[in-house]
């Protein structure tokens, strides 16, 4: 796929902007069921690209549907789920198996309306592009994808093959997040002026890579590295801990930013801003091969959307909390882990981990606060189940990639940047061209190489 032109960036972000500035929050455009017209009710042929772990929740899904195909690098978790398969379908033939979802997808296209991805985070891209030029549906868990280039390339593929998409942030489902917005929107803590998020994790190290190791019986190594560079097997890295390598994860805030800091990009109408500054405050670690651990980054937001700048401190864990959140919990007696705290001027409001909470501290306050009317439209489920919704009712995903998830996740991801750069260097950020101006040795890491077969 050729690199994105300025142009069609340009376009991106005028749609992303339009929608996320409005006064009312998203208002989504109708689209034509998938099924056609009168079928809510008819089966969608559903592919599954990794079927344990958070591919679970996928398979889980595809079972309630027609079970076109299902991929795994592993055969042993790929025999256990079709074993699960046929314990709870005794009637039914089981889905077609696969360790190449490139096979699957090109074997099996004309069978499937919907693919559910749920690999490692830096095959999140590739597996989704190839289904939306396929005119598929497409759910992939967060982050959407590995680094901020690709968030755009699915963006306007989306966008142009007029596909129905959806990022796994489950608290974007939720009333609570609506709820939040509307508070804020009303008015209930007055003009924020900073937030400060806890993203719960410490993902990343020191150091090189462990010593090669023989490749564990029934993995399909070379389909698990896909896009990225050849390397042996080793240690650390498989099934879970690739989140703390360069290569493979996106560290703590790509892992989890996507959740945390949700909340506040909707309700502060962060994505209509066209610049902003990024900075490392404080960091600990990293290396070319992992990354830095213990992060504080800080963006600062102008004026936008009628909304006065904004400063957003995003931290990887509860221990790096500052002494606001501090002072809050004696002050109040709460405890935050998870959590973003937003300042305002009339007071102060929370949300809670995934945005599955929300409060006024004092909570006593929400008393005094007037019930905000309900202006934005709410979604139907879970997320995979919020798709399935869509592609048999003709309505949007509620975190699409155009216009909701490609422009969080590359607000996020523009913290690598700062990461990277190190600490005391503030980074001028510009979205429509996407890139650093300021610093443009950076620019480096908004993309990345693939290995043949694999591009995005």
């Amino acid at each position: 796929m050729k690199h994105n032109s300025p142009l069609n960036r340009r376009r991106f972000l005028q749609r992303t902007a339009a929608i996320t500035g409005a006064a009312a929050g998203v208002q989504y455009l109708a689209m034509p069921a998938l099924l056609g017209e009168g079928s809510p009710n008819s089966k969608l042929g559903v592919a599954v690209i990794a079927a344990d772990g958070m591919g679970g929740y996928s398979f889980d899904c595809a079972m309630r549907e027609r079970f076109v195909a299902v991929c795994d690098v592993d055969d042993n978790k790929l025999a256990r789920k079709l074993k699960e398969f046929s314990d709870k379908n005794k009637t039914q033939a089981p889905p077609k198996a696969y360790y190449d979802y490139r096979k699957m997808l090109e074997e099996c296209q004309k069978d499937i309306d919907v693919v559910l991805i749920a690999t490692p985070d830096h095959h999140h891209a590739p597996a989704a592009i190839r289904a939306i030029h396929l005119g598929k549906a497409v759910f992939s868990q967060k982050p959407l994808a590995h680094n901020i280039y690709e968030c755009y390339a699915l963006a306007k593929a989306a966008r142009e093959k007029k596909v129905l998409t959806q990022m796994g942030n489950q608290g974007h489902c939720s009333d609570t997040i609506r709820r939040a917005c509307e508070y804020l929107w009303a008015g209930a803590i007055g003009e924020v002026t900073e937030t400060h998020s806890l993203l719960g994790r410490d993902f990343g190290g020191n150091g090189g890579r462990p010593a090669s190791k023989p490749v564990p019986a029934g993995l399909h190594w070379d389909e698990w590295l896909g896009p990225a560079p050849y390397r042996d097997y080793h240690d650390n890295l498989h099934t879970f801990s690739w989140r703390n390598w360069r290569h493979f994860g996106t560290g703590t805030i790509g892992d989890m930013a996507c959740h945390n800091l949700d909340a506040l990009f909707w309700a502060l109408k962060i994505g209509a801003a066209k610049r902003f500054t990024v900075e490392c405050l404080q960091t600990k670690g990293g290396s070319e091969e992992m990354y830095p651990q213990s992060n504080v980054v800080r963006y600062e937001i102008p004026a936008r959307a009628g909304l006065g700048p904004v400063k957003v401190h995003v931290y990887d864990n509860a221990n790096l909390r500052p002494e606001i959140m501090k002072d809050a919990e004696r002050k109040y007696e709460v405890k935050f882990s998870e959590d973003t705290l937003f300042v305002g001027e009339k007071g102060l409001f929370r949300t809670g981990g995934t945005c599955g909470s929300l409060g006024f501290l004092p909570e006593e306050r929400r008393k005094d606060v007037p019930e905000p009317a309900k202006v934005l439209p709410r979604a139907h489920g879970g997320p995979i189940e919020d798709l399935f919704y869509a592609c048999k009712n003709g309505t949007v995903p509620c975190s699409n990639f155009p216009d909701a998830s490609a422009p969080l996740t590359a607000f996020a991801l523009t913290g690598h940047l700062a990461q990277f750069a190190g600490v005391g260097k503030k980074l001028e950020w510009d979205v429509e061209q996407m890139k650093c101006t300021n610093l443009p040795e950076i620019n480096r890491f908004v993309r990345r190489e693939y290995r043949s077969g694999w591009e995005v």
